[in-house]
């Protein structure tokens, strides 16, 4: 049939099975914008484009399925490299198109234009310009199939106006996406005798280690092995720490999980990796917030590391057996080679170091924010999602509010991004509407995307939003005090900004805490509105996130007062 390269666009969408898209209308993009109007996608119009790279992240994280954004050229585009930066570092799915001005401007300096494809060459899988509009299909094919398979992650598609707006023939195909990681198992030949190999060399070394530890990661949750996680670390009663991307990868009321390690972690679930003979790696980075000193990290320990990127194993700390491939598939695999331990001595004492040095706080009965997190988490329990800004406010959600399920815990791990928390859970309301979305910010990471109260407000989401206002940038301001000898600068903000007020100003129900007493009552009033909600807390300027490791140190020496 014959249709506009923008028609075009719409019919590829609904073959990916694609039915949201976040983005903002432009100039460089108006035949886009025309085609949509004639279907039945569902276009959630941001405040801003970063705020649309966001949204389609978190739908992404909250679903599973690809995230898509509709950006105009120039300004537009550059606005969503914040995003896709964010969505490469954590390898979720998103497809980008942005709009480009025609064929015969590029190169000129024209109005809006910008080589978006070179500014984003560094954080996407892959990425389009789309020179011939007979390509157009199978390059959104292309870029789809790119954007799930194998380590997921963000691609870009920039497509100039005249190319939206020529007439093709298209056909239509009916797409499989039920396996996202569909021919990359690496069970093909070579890669499968290795890795035939490489798990019977596992199980050797599993079988004869005493101190085993599973340290999961986002992997887990991407692949969609939650279960089989759980029954491996089940079989082999190895006690199991998570990086701040595997929250929910393995229940935490389960009685072998010792939540965070690294940087943030519990100084039982430090000194367990520290003392361990035996780490089972299971879709981590060993980024430098989990290893810090490389050289005496677990100093003991072999290390099994199990991820389907292969650049990823042996990149950041030495890898004595890599297996590389889906991680459901290898796991199922070694549940099925393994054979089941027994509760023994390493177990004991590890639950002796849950005893001796647990997560803890100072009560001295002001308002705490892990006080608010632990009563929040006995009162939403399971039907939630959490988001979170980045900051003092995400390792205390990481750490005092616990995650039992996949896809429950949403927040921006490896860039770290300031900003991402409301976008993320405008994504994430969108893709799950029947569960209660509340997002965890801190009064620096509000402000930067503030905006996006009004997103919440046009769509009337449910979104619970709350601050932890210190009316300072927290965690800067902690490793001032203690690495800068308490040289504060920059970072005391004040408390110029009514964000009560402000949510009153978007037509969202705004409230303010600051009294301990009044906890559980605000939080129930909140989550029984049917509606948007902010909540103002009013927390200690100088209220830290303990435990602590020293940047570069090793993960054994923790402050933790």
């Amino acid at each position: 049939m014959k249709l506009t390269g923008a028609q075009v666009l719409i019919q590829c969408l609904k073959e990916q099975g694609v039915d949201t898209i976040f983005g903002f209308p432009g100039g460089a993009v108006l035949p886009i914008y025309d085609a949509l109007l004639d279907s039945d996608l569902t276009h959630i119009l941001t405040s801003h484009e970063q705020g649309a790279t966001h949204g389609a992240d978190g739908y992404a994280r909250a679903t599973g399925r690809v995230g898509v954004v509709f950006a105009t050229s120039g300004p537009g585009a550059t606005n969503t490299v914040t995003g896709i930066a964010t969505a490469y570092m954590d390898s979720v799915p998103m497809v980008v198109f942005t709009g480009q001005v025609s064929l015969d401007l590029l190169g000129k300096d024209s109005f809006q234009e910008v080589d978006i494809t070179g500014i984003t060459m560094p954080i996407t899988k892959h990425n389009f310009i789309v020179k011939d509009a007979q390509a157009l299909p199978d390059i959104i094919r292309k870029a789809f199939d790119i954007a799930r398979s194998g380590r997921p992650g963000p691609v870009l598609v920039d497509i100039p106006k005249d190319i939206q707006t020529a007439v093709i023939d298209y056909r239509p195909r009916v797409i499989d996406t039920s396996n996202g990681n569909k021919g990359a198992h690496g069970e093909f030949g070579k890669q499968a005798e290795r890795l035939e190999n490489g798990l019977k060399a596992a199980v050797e070394v599993i079988r004869a280690s005493e101190r085993p530890v599973v340290f999961t990661g986002g992997g887990v949750i991407i692949a969609n092995a939650h279960r089989e996680l759980t029954e491996f670390a089940q079989k082999l009663k190895a006690p199991v720490v998570t990086s701040l991307m595997g929250l929910g990868a393995f229940p935490a009321d389960h009685p072998q999980y010792l939540g965070l390690v690294g940087m943030h972690g519990s100084r039982y679930a430090n000194y367990t990796v520290s003392n361990c003979d035996l780490i089972v790696a299971v879709g981590v980075r060993f980024s430098d917030r989990v290893i810090g000193d490389v050289s005496k990290f677990a100093p003991s320990a072999k290390i099994i590391h199990i991820d389907i990127d292969p650049a990823e194993l042996g990149k950041n700390i030495e890898t004595h057996i890599p297996l590389n491939g889906d991680v459901k598939v290898i796991l199922s695999r070694l549940v099925d080679m393994i054979e089941e331990k027994r509760l023994d001595d390493w177990n004991k004492r590890v639950e002796e170091w849950k005893r001796q040095y647990p997560l803890k706080y100072t009560d001295d009965g002001s308002l705490k924010p892990q006080f608010i997190l632990s009563k929040l988490y006995q009162m939403a329990r399971d039907n939630y999602i959490i988001t979170t800004e980045v900051g003092q406010h995400q390792i205390w959600a990481a750490q005092y509010f616990n995650y039992s399920q996949p896809r429950t815990f949403i927040s921006s791990g490896g860039l770290g991004t300031m900003g991402y928390g409301l976008g993320a859970a405008i994504g994430a309301q969108v893709g799950c509407p029947h569960k209660r979305v509340i997002n965890i910010a801190g009064d620096g990471s509000f402000r930067m995307n503030a905006n996006e109260l009004a997103t919440v407000a046009r769509y009337k989401l449910p979104i619970i939003e709350i601050i932890m206002n210190n009316s300072a940038l927290g965690m800067v301001r902690q490793w001032q005090h203690l690495f800068f000898n308490k040289r504060f600068s920059n970072t005391t903000l004040g408390g110029d900004v009514d964000f009560v007020k402000l949510a009153q100003a978007y037509n969202i129900k705004g409230m303010r805490l600051d009294d301990k007493a009044k906890v559980e009552e605000v939080l129930k009033e909140a989550l029984d509105y049917d509606g948007p909600v902010l909540i103002e807390c009013i927390i200690d300027r100088d209220e830290k996130v303990f435990p602590i490791v020293p940047p570069g140190a090793p993960i054994a020496d923790i402050i933790d007062e």
